[in-house]
């Protein structure tokens, strides 16, 4: 069956008094729970002023994490994880409400697992990367004005320093009623890692660097604290968050009118 190693980190940075980043898991309680459901993990970076910010990620996580317990065993996380993403996105709304109408907002990624399936959504610039074989891939792309621009075309660094534009969000949950997240979803392979981050992490360091701190033989614990810490070391400009989830074993499972079935039985 499905079994993997779970770790998470944060740290408020050097030159941030607080931290406004969250983070939160569903692990599963039992070996038919996590059949059944899996497991979630998710990680926010709120913004809009330190009591939004604190306010909106830890109302996106809480929100995803407790209705992710809820869920029909067996739900399609493909079709639920942007589901709950709305739902975090209407309660980090109505939080702004709370506020005297002041706006919160937060971004988030998400990660649902399954047998030998993972399922990502995200809404602003966290991300998730897929580290397999010692490289690290991508498997999110930012909701930022810098990250349009890149996929319209050529952009160059003075072009990006010169523009009021360049940390812009273009999504986030909490201002609007409404947000699309990007649903990727990936099969998984025994040793593969996945690192959930917020911007603090990936500002800081490359891909590179991250495949080289996630490949090496430690816990998945160890490894997240190693992430935030190198950030630290490599300027600490802002609350920097990871969450590291190493696959230790799958479960290939095949579909039959419309239930699973494990492959080898």
């Amino acid at each position: 069956m499905l079994e993997v190693q779970f770790g998470q980190s944060s740290t408020p940075g050097k030159l941030c008094r607080s931290n406004t980043d969250s983070m939160g898991a569903y692990i599963p309680a039992t070996r038919q729970d996590a059949r059944e459901r899996g497991y979630l993990f998710a990680v926010a970076d709120g913004g809009g002023g330190l009591a939004l910010g604190e306010a909106a990620s830890a109302t996106a996580v809480s929100v995803l994490t407790e209705e992710f317990s809820r869920t029909e065993p067996g739900a399609m996380l493909i079709s639920l994880l942007p589901r709950l993403i709305e739902t975090a996105n209407a309660a980090v709304h109505e939080r702004s409400q709370e506020l005297r109408g002041e706006t919160a907002a937060t971004t988030v990624v998400a990660c649902a697992l399954r047998h030998d399936q993972a399922v990502i959504s995200h809404v602003g610039d966290s991300r998730c990367y897929l580290v397999r074989n010692g490289q690290a891939r991508q498997i999110t792309q930012d909701h930022t004005w810098i990250s349009e621009q890149r996929r319209r075309g050529p952009i160059s660094d003075d072009e990006i320093a010169a523009s009021e534009k360049r940390n812009a969000l273009l999504r986030a949950l909490g201002p609007e009623t409404e947000v699309a997240a990007d649903t990727t979803a990936l099969t998984l392979l025994p040793g593969d890692v996945l690192v959930l981050c917020t911007d603090g992490v990936h500002h800081e360091m490359s891909a590179v660097t991250i495949a080289e701190i996630v490949s090496q033989h430690k816990t998945a614990p160890e490894v997240a604290r190693e992430l935030v810490m190198r950030t630290v070391e490599l300027g600490g400009r802002d609350n920097a968050t990871a969450q590291v989830i190493r696959v230790r074993s799958v479960e290939q499972v095949g579909m039959y009118r419309g239930n699973p079935f494990r492959m080898n039985e």
